[in-house]
């Protein structure tokens, strides 16, 4: 495929996912197995897609230097200028003049001669005078979000909750690209093996110091790999893979996941089983319990049992105290997984956060009566917000005196978590530059009924 096509193709895409609500991770692998795109193809379609994404607004800034302030531009010619500015300003293996000759001759197709003529004016401007100076913006939060791409609302609301420095540094590491890291199926191998493996077919991996199950690809495509569709090695951020390590789990246990899609947790929660004993999987939809199970078969496991319907019903189809262990993967606004999913921080707003907030101490009141006596409820979620994660915990606490935050829990922490800084005494705050990972909230409860 030409790189003129490969460039149509980012740009649909781009026009689907920022404007139409498209989902970034799911349409960029529908459209490279539909279009069957060569490995180079596939490369450039993904960093220009993402990237573009990921600069969204700091694209958009640039634009502005280069335009009247009143002049009104089709949403796809914008795209088109941001997926080019994207290539002229972070690729160097793209020359400037393919790159602009590209974008007039897409604009000649999908336009006229005279939108042709306007991109092509803007982006030899560009190209002549080069890229706004952010350091010149006096404003700390604009500056922040000009440069790292975030909403202005955003970067505001992390200042004020973690300071300047932390939310910074964290805008930052959002826009770097986040390691693959893989969590090995232990009763099928082991991770030394699962290393020769990978070296012997030419990809680089090394354990990692936060899970015994997983590894860190340093080198190499791991998701073509035969080892993942063997059921070998399960692709998971280290940050999720801490949920289930910290869930103090021993064999027989009968354990629920309340909201298991699509599976990672509730496969590695059985693999800590060592498959004997009993997990309950519930999603809210039937056709996502259908993917945890199709992940447990692929996986060989057979102690999964999925449901489903809402979390905050559940306490109407199982018994009080029936559970050794409970997990509440919270539905959360995803604030922590900008990096592998950079258009949640365009389509998520402020009043969303506080939705959400009502939404999981819904979960965890409604599930709490299910877990026995001594028994431990894990909370967690993929966000960096405050509201979301220690004050729904907070606020849990208070209203049910009977349970706590297990005093053991922060010693059980691995020793390459128990340096990072976002402990407090409602859990663990992880941000994305503190394992070069996820952002995630990790608490462990414990129930202490007379």
């Amino acid at each position: 495929m030409s790189d003129y096509n490969v460039r149509q193709l980012a740009l649909d895409l781009l026009v689907r996912i920022g404007d139409q609500g498209g989902y970034s991770h799911l349409l960029v692998d529908q459209w490279l197995k539909r279009h069957r795109l060569e490995p180079r193809d596939a490369a450039l379609l993904t960093e220009i897609t993402y990237g573009t994404l990921q600069r969204k607004l700091t694209l958009a800034y640039d634009l502005q230097s280069f335009i009247q302030p009143k002049k009104k531009t089709d949403r796809w010619v914008q795209w088109l200028i941001y997926l080019t500015f994207y290539q002229m300003k972070y690729l160097n293996r793209v020359p400037d003049h393919a790159a602009i000759h590209q974008a007039v001759e897409i604009a000649k197709q999908k336009g006229h001669k005279g939108i042709a003529n306007f991109v092509n004016g803007v982006l030899r401007s560009a190209q002549r005078k080069g890229f706004p100076d952010y350091q010149t913006i006096t404003d700390d939060s604009k500056r922040i979000s000009v440069s790292t791409s975030h909403p202005v609302w955003l970067v505001k609301r992390w200042i004020k909750q973690y300071g300047l420095k932390l939310t910074e540094a964290m805008c930052q590491t959002n826009l770097t690209h986040k390691p693959t890291s893989v969590r090995i199926q232990p009763m099928r191998t082991t991770r030394e093996r699962m290393l020769d493996r990978l070296e012997a077919d030419g990809i680089q991996a090394r354990l990692s110091s936060v899970s015994p199950q997983g590894m860190i690809i340093d080198q190499g495509n791991i998701r073509k790999h035969p080892a993942v569709a063997e059921g070998l090695v399960t692709i998971q951020g280290e940050s999720s893979m801490l949920v289930a390590e910290l869930m103090d789990i021993t064999e027989g246990m009968k354990i629920l996941d309340a909201c298991s899609a699509p599976g990672g947790k509730t496969t590695h929660i059985a693999e800590k089983l060592c498959d004997h004993g009993i997990v309950i999987a519930n999603d809210l939809h039937e056709k996502k319990t259908k993917l945890v199970m199709q992940k447990a078969e692929q996986l060989g496991l057979t102690a999964i049992r999925t449901e489903a319907g809402d979390a905050r019903k559940l306490a109407e189809t199982h018994a009080a105290a029936s559970f050794d262990r409970i997990l509440i993967d919270a539905p959360c606004s995803g604030l922590g997984v900008l990096r592998s999913k950079p258009d949640i921080r365009y389509h998520r707003q402020e009043q969303d956060v506080t939705t959400l907030a009502s939404i999981q101490i819904e979960i965890l009141e409604a599930v709490q009566p299910l877990l026995k006596k001594d028994g431990k409820l894990v909370y967690s979620t993929c966000t960096v917000d405050k509201e979301e994660n220690e004050q729904v915990i907070e606020a849990f606490l208070v209203r049910y005196p009977n349970y706590q935050v297990d005093p053991t829990f922060f010693e059980e922490l691995p020793q390459i978590v128990q340096q990072c800084a976002g402990k407090s005494k409602w859990g663990l705050q992880l941000f994305p530059q503190d394992l070069n990972s996820d952002g995630f909230f990790i608490t462990r409860l414990v129930k202490n009924d007379v």
